[in-house]
């Protein structure tokens, strides 16, 4: 199998190196030549356009910011590819767009892969990133060694449905989760508590989340840095609450998370990292949360 990869972010950048140290035959592009440099580091090499990937590869793969960008590539992309190939969808996406551009796929003979991921960017840079898939399970089964090569887990879970709506959910928790790790840490620095033994009882209690133990650290060393920005944050928090109002589930904490981000992006900045969300509180209340000998960022170890 070859594949092409295109959309080399702060994620796309470690998927497409993990699939090239697979020992799968990748091809990448961005519009950031430089974003290639880890892929290409680890055996991949450098497409010149995306219709020049997209004509080399037996599966190509998007890792983009938004929808409208996923149409931008595909778009230019389809015209190139072979009959009997795969467009894999790694983006966080509303499945209607995905199940629209699949379509267009499918009248080329393209088959469709809706896999977007979550764990987030440090373990990407591992290799330990949790791929959720949707789309015809043959289909699935042709790529899962190329799937795994990128991620920890691959579990399969339907149609490109099925996966979106999935992908959009871990977010929404995520970003709850962040919000109350917040809460809760600035009740202990107001109430006096060392935040070194506060973030370790919190994560030894039945109180914890995988957020705490991730985005907590950053938060406390003052970096915020997540990898993962505002702009991205509000984008599948609309996904969420946009999601409720289709399937009729009234989703109040993820309404209030949604408002929050919103007014975190208007105040910061939408490149700014998403963990800056708790600095709204940090700032409300004038102490920020701060304890000696947690990372600026977070490593494949972590």
């Amino acid at each position: 199998m070859r594949y092409g990869f295109i959309g080399l972010g702060n994620l796309g950048r470690h998927l497409a190196a993990s699939l090239a140290r697979g020992g799968f035959e990748v091809s990448v592009y961005d519009l950031d030549r430089s974003a290639a440099d880890a892929a290409i580091a680890a055996g991949a090499r450098w497409g010149d356009s995306i219709a020049a990937v997209a004509a080399a590869c037996d599966g190509l793969i998007t890792c983009l910011p938004s929808p409208a960008a996923s149409r931008i590539v595909v778009d230019a992309a389809l015209p190139a590819m072979r009959g009997g190939s795969t467009w894999i969808e790694m983006s966080t996406n509303d499945f209607t767009e995905v199940e629209a551009l699949a379509v267009q796929a499918a009248d080329r003979g393209i088959a469709t892969l809706a896999c977007p991921v979550t764990g987030g960017v440090h373990r990407a840079e591992a290799g330990k990133i949790t791929v959720l898939v949707g789309g015809p399970q043959a289909t699935f089964e042709s790529h899962r060694a190329a799937l795994a090569a990128m991620g920890g887990r691959v579990i399969y879970l339907g149609g490109i449905e099925q996966a979106a709506v999935t992908k959009v959910v871990t977010n929404m928790l995520a970003f709850i989760h962040l919000i109350a790790a917040g809460e809760a840490l600035m009740l202990c620095a107001r109430g006096g508590v060392d935040l070194r033994s506060a973030f370790d009882a919190i994560a030894a209690s039945s109180g914890n989340s995988f957020v705490h133990e991730t985005e907590s650290q950053v938060i406390l060393n003052g970096s915020y840095d997540i990898g993962f920005t505002m702009d991205l944050a509000c984008k599948d928090a609309g996904f969420a609450v946009e999601f409720g109002r289709r399937f009729g589930v009234p989703l109040r904490l993820a309404g209030l998370m949604e408002q929050t981000f919103i007014e975190g992006r208007a105040r910061y900045g939408g490149g700014a990292w998403s963990s800056m969300i708790v600095k709204l509180l940090e700032d409300a209340v004038g102490t920020p949360l701060r304890s000696p000998g947690f990372p600026a960022r977070l490593g494949p170890e972590d």
